[in-house]
């Protein structure tokens, strides 16, 4: 008897379909193609056993596996369930009436309890796209799978329970996500606020103003100034997360096993901070098995670079072309995906190896030489792309100790989200760009114009700081966001005195 049951396969951010065929004919072997895995190949073993601890006989005559297209690996044991249900049906046990209307994936145990798997919303979505009518998946990830309308999402326990459910013999009720009330509800809900730092008020300006056009940052300053304290609190102010945005994010976490058991959307923008020991394949992404690697983990939010001259160089340097492109394509011998990854990058950095250069009340014990050395460890080209550097210095006792609070995340982040809102009306009709920092040498020549008292400014500082050439374009994308904060259309000049203070780094003279 020949059934079919249908899966799924995930590939980069997406899923195809994946038929499996079952025949059962007389004989005594088992046999499974379509380029499975070694996981999909010793599931063999897991059905056995869940069918027999379950009350199930496994069939002793010859059955053929097929799993189509068969020119897509199959890869990981999320193919169990659909498996011992196609293996089931072709016995006679499970009727195949309604098995053509579900995707089911799910892992087995061995006593046929069902394990979460990744990637489960992916397969929803293209599950909904295929026109099927229900996914069966385990209960863990039931909730994730439900942000999808119009298809009925089950999560079950065990195989028996789906047994029981497409025999028609037990009912299983559709998982139902409010996915809007849900969102709506986590979106203002933060772990960390800016009124709990004390002084600083010109790095978070910095800070608001790099929120506001999107643009890369990177703070330099002596050990315990504040660096990372107030990078973490970077997303509070951060625009929220549209639904489309949410639901690209949490495709990504998804895919990658990332996502909080019992979680559905992603509400508020990633903040990735990994560890300076990272390889390149952990940043970018790719393996054996693809998954996506922190920069498009940090998609749609934040990728937050501690200590970066303790960094690879090699690691740091594959990070240029995805800054630009926003994206990331892995291709290997025996595969090719595209991850998304527009992030904001935000790093710190002590000023030299011993961390004092240039502190007001400790002495550096560096030479110049080597505070340009520790400096030179990060690139040009890097750095070319980091519109803000900002100097920090330690907040002095008299501010530690005020107990008056200081601005809330909230009051920052209305204001950001009304410059954002000008870059939206901006940039409505311009393709793939909506901030202020991804605009291209033509955008700023028609968007950030500057009058003869500007141009003035401009080019006395770049002489007088000895400027590098590369700042130009900084200067005038960061001063455009300025201008939108006071929610202005003209550029002043206090707008670009404001944006070459944001240059620390380009000063020829800045190491000594």
């Amino acid at each position: 008897m020949l059934v079919k049951v249908f899966g799924a396969a995930v590939q980069g951010i997406d899923a195809i379909i994946v038929t499996i065929e079952v025949n059962q004919s007389r004989g005594c072997k088992f046999f499974l193609v379509g380029l499975p895995d070694s996981a999909v190949k010793e599931s063999h073993e897991r059905i056995m056993s869940a069918l027999q601890i379950n009350g199930f006989r496994f069939p002793t005559s010859q059955i053929i596996v097929n799993m189509a297209p068969a020119a897509i690996r199959k890869e990981g044991a999320a193919y169990d369930l659909p498996l011992a249900i196609g293996i089931l049906s072709a016995s006679g046990v499970v009727t195949n009436e309604r098995l053509g209307t579900y995707v089911m994936m799910g892992e087995l145990g061995l006593d046929g309890s069902l394990k979460p798997i990744k990637g489960a919303l992916p397969i929803a979505i293209e599950a909904r796209a295929e026109h099927f009518s229900g996914l069966i998946v385990p209960k863990e990830n039931a909730q994730e799978a439900a942000i999808v309308n119009k298809l009925a999402v089950y999560g079950a326990d065990n195989l028996k329970e789906v047994v029981d459910f497409l025999n028609g013999e037990e009912t299983m009720l559709p998982t139902v996500v409010d996915t809007r009330a849900n969102f709506k509800k986590q979106q203002a809900s933060f772990d960390f606020d800016f009124s709990e730092v004390k002084g600083q008020e010109n790095v978070k300006r910095a800070l608001e103003v790099a929120a506001a056009g999107g643009h890369n940052l990177i703070m330099i300053g002596s050990p315990g100034s504040g660096k990372s304290m107030m990078a973490k609190r970077l997303p509070s102010i951060l625009p929220p997360l549209s639904l489309n945005e949410s639901l690209e994010t949490t495709k990504i976490h998804s895919v990658a096993g990332k996502l909080v058991k019992g979680m559905s959307l992603l509400s508020t923008r990633p903040f990735r901070s990994p560890h300076h020991t990272i390889s390149q394949v952990a940043m970018v992404g790719g393996g054996v098995v693809p998954q996506p690697g922190e920069i498009s983990l940090a998609h749609h939010g934040v990728l937050f670079l501690d200590e970066l001259p303790e960094f690879n160089r090699s690691v740091l340097e594959v990070l240029r072309q995805p800054l630009e492109d926003r994206q990331i394509n892995i291709s290997r011998a025996k595969y090719s995906v595209d991850y998304p990854a527009s992030f904001m990058l935000v790093a710190s950095m002590n000023p030299c190896p011993c961390g004092y250069y240039n502190h007001p009340t400790k002495s550096c014990v560096c030479s110049p030489g080597q505070v340009q050395k520790y400096l030179n460890k990060i690139s040009g080209p890097l750095l070319d792309r980091i519109d803000i550097q900002i100097e920090i210095v330690p907040v002095p006792f008299e501010k530690m100790a005020n107990r008056e609070e200081t601005e809330q995340s909230a009051v920052i982040r209305e204001r950001v989200i009304k410059a954002r809102k000008i870059q939206e009306r901006r940039f409505e009709k311009v393709p793939n760009v909506f901030c202020n920092a991804q605009m291209s040498t033509r955008l700023l020549a028609k968007y950030a114009v500057l009058d003869a008292a500007c141009l003035t400014l401009l080019k006395s500082a770049m002489q007088r700081l000895n400027l590098s050439a590369r700042a130009y374009d900084r200067i005038l994308k960061v001063s455009r966001t300025i201008a939108d904060l006071e929610g202005v259309s003209e550029i002043t000049t206090s707008h670009i005195a404001e944006a070459i203070g944001y240059r620390n780094l380009d000063r020829e003279n800045w190491a000594g």
